[in-house]
């Protein structure tokens, strides 16, 4: 289990260091859509920062393969989510992006909310399930991505407006979130099939699963939805949603589908609850545009009479 709380520490530092430098390196490059994903593809890939950037994303998605294989869904989740305060702060020294009083203290109860799902972990009960039924992990991650996809649509179309508010972010953050919370689930499926012997048969298990094909669609599609929210929008705000939304579907539906009991003791099982309920309420509460930049205030100058 110790490998397993190493590996995801490892995995909080590979992605917030990712998600970080691929921000920095967007701000050197010329805006980008989802509408143009091949232009977007050519610009990104022509940025060594954004390539080093995306091989620490990538680096953590190895990670979260040995994760997956030692500790319980909601466990893990607990874990991951202590890299927002990595986020924040590289944020911060790198990116010289400010949060708002409001919004500090939103990301101190979703991490609040969040220790509640870690404190109703038990160790001694808790296990790790590596199986799910394929009719149950579509039934959760279908309509999830087709949410996902129309709320970042949605954003987009308003975001066209001219005279539209500045927008923080918070709508794409869910939108990548959901997208990255089906990946995490693929990701544990795929944690199934790892094994030292047996590689033909496991493989020929692993490519009639639905596992590598979610990953296949949400892969290419969070990459581009991704850059393109991260360009437009602070990584202090978008990344802390997207990780949250990530958690809790990841925690909650995933315990669902691989069979991971919710707990028996009602004083943990309130605390999982109450933490999910939470985090998601903070979640709506967040403002969804950016204070309107003030103009300069011009000092006009006097003129003898």
């Amino acid at each position: 289990m110790w490998w397993g709380v190493a590996a995801a520490l490892l995995a909080n530092v590979l992605y917030s260091t990712g998600f970080v430098l691929e921000k920095r390196a967007l701000a050197a490059l010329p805006a980008v859509t989802i509408r143009e994903p091949a232009r977007l593809l050519r610009l990104v890939l022509g940025s060594p920062l954004w390539i080093f950037g995306s091989l620490s994303l990538a680096a953590g998605f190895g990670a979260q393969l040995a994760v997956y294989r030692t500790l319980p869904i909601a466990a893990a989740q607990g874990i991951f989510v202590s890299g927002l305060v990595l986020l924040v702060l590289l944020s911060s020294v790198l990116l010289g992006e400010e949060t708002t009083g409001r919004e500090r203290y939103a990301l101190g109860a979703i991490l609040a909310a969040l220790l509640m799902v870690v404190l109703s972990l038990d160790e001694s009960s808790d296990t790790v399930s590596r199986s799910a039924p394929y009719a149950l992990v579509l039934t959760v991650c279908l309509p999830a991505l087709a949410l996902g996809v129309w709320l970042y649509g949605s954003a987009e179309r308003r975001a066209r407006h001219r005279h539209r508010m500045p927008t923080t972010g918070v709508e794409y953050g869910v939108a990548v979130g959901l997208l990255y919370g089906v990946s995490s689930l693929a990701i544990k499926g795929v944690s199934s099939y790892l094994t030292t012997s047996g590689l033909g048969s496991a493989l020929a298990g692993l490519l009639r699963s639905p596992y590598p094909y979610l990953l296949l669609f949400t892969g290419p599609f969070g990459l581009v939805m991704s850059q393109a929210a991260l360009q437009r929008c602070r990584a202090s705000l978008i990344v802390p949603v997207c990780t949250t939304v990530t958690c809790l579907f990841t925690a909650v539906l995933g315990t669902l589908s691989f069979g991971e009991a919710l707990p028996q003791d009602p004083l943990r099982l309130a605390l999982r609850l109450g933490g999910t309920v939470l985090a998601i309420t903070v979640l709506v509460a967040l403002p969804k545009h950016d204070p309107t930049p003030q103009p300069p205030v011009v000092a006009k100058e006097l003129t003898p009479p």
